[in-house]
């Protein structure tokens, strides 16, 4: 009987090793001073940031769910390593912790190094934008464990808060402004839906067009990072919401104390083309809680501090906080 392999197993060791070499630009490209040794090690080493009375770590993790369905059908891959990295540092800074390094999982029937390095390359760009290091991964080829062609992404960010700073509900009071921060399109969340909806019911294809841009490029266009906004205005900032799965009406209650409430005017919220064209085919109420309908993050300000915001990025109000029950009112 002849001997086999592990690559005749379906895993490819020098692949793999060609990989992390194709990578290496790329992540050195995300490190900072705090950054302790290379990569290549069993463990990313990371020297906790100065300045802290009470340092706190704050972890996130997350994926991009269906929406690498669309980048593998388009193959299309190298934006949503961006994604990855937003879903976890924009929810970070909503507990007031800045981001300080990220490790990513990229699990795969069949290693293909191009199509990876252009992820990790997404990854890369991610974390600069967000100011973190990208320390650290794994890559799992598992035959048999994926169908061929399908990977998975997992992504987890790592930051530092004072803990003095983290209790943001209770820096909320009635008469506050709520400001929104556009978002750059579907972001990650409600792909399933998108998807039935574009091509099962609809049937259209990935070079249609609405509002003048293709489709494929809108629906892989990578969730906008806040972390930069964050940091400009930290100390002007009462709360912060990521909108993500459950739109508006369910991220805005994870920031809000029992007695307030947040009054959202719709007739204010700039909606997205892609929302707008989505609309004539699900109910309101369910893009409203299931998509950012054009609102990335959500902040909360004191009256006195909202024209510096507004003028200082692209946000605009959306509506104030009052007396309530915890809920969101969309008016």
């Amino acid at each position: 009987m002849s001997k086999i392999s592990y690559k005749d197993a379906g895993v490819d060791i020098d692949a793999g090793n060609q990989f992390v070499e194709n990578i290496k630009p790329h992540v050195k490209s995300t490190f900072d001073n705090n950054v302790i040794g290379g990569i290549g090690s069993f463990a990313g080493a990371y020297a906790l940031p100065t300045g802290y009375k009470e340092p706190v770590m704050l972890a996130a993790t997350d994926g991009v769910g269906t929406k690498l369905k669309l980048a593998i059908d388009a193959q299309k891959f190298d934006t949503v390593g961006i994604d990855l990295v937003a879903m976890c540092v924009n929810d970070l800074i909503c507990n007031f912790g800045t981001p300080s390094f990220f490790l990513d999982y990229y699990a795969t029937s069949e290693l293909k190094t191009e199509e990876a390095s252009d992820v990790v390359k997404g990854i890369a760009a991610g974390c600069v934008e967000s100011e973190c290091a990208l320390i650290g991964g794994e890559t799992a080829e598992m035959p048999g464990m994926y169908a061929k062609g399908d990977f998975d992404l997992a992504g987890f960010a790592v930051g530092v808060a004072e803990k003095s700073e983290m209790d943001r509900i209770a820096m909320i009071n009635e008469g506050d402004v709520i400001i929104a921060l556009p978002s750059s399109g579907v972001h990650s969340n409600g792909y399933s839906l998108v998807r039935k909806l574009f091509f099962d019911k609809l049937g259209m294809s990935f070079e249609d067009e609405i509002a003048g841009q293709k489709l494929i490029d809108i629906l892989l266009t990578p969730t906008k990072i806040y972390v930069k906004t964050f940091k400009k205005f930290k100390d002007k900032i009462n709360a912060l919401a990521h909108i993500t799965g459950g739109g508006i009406v369910e991220n805005l209650p994870r920031m809000l104390p029992s007695h307030l409430s947040a009054e959202v005017e719709k007739e204010k919220i700039k909606v997205l083309p892609i929302f707008e064209f989505m609309s004539k085919h699900v109910e309101e109420s369910e893009m409203y809680r299931t998509f950012n309908m054009g609102v990335g993050m959500v902040l909360v300000v004191s009256p006195e501090n909202a024209e510096a915001i507004v003028s200082g990025s692209n946000g605009y109000v959306i509506g104030t906080i009052v007396k309530g029950d915890g809920s969101v009112r969309l008016q």
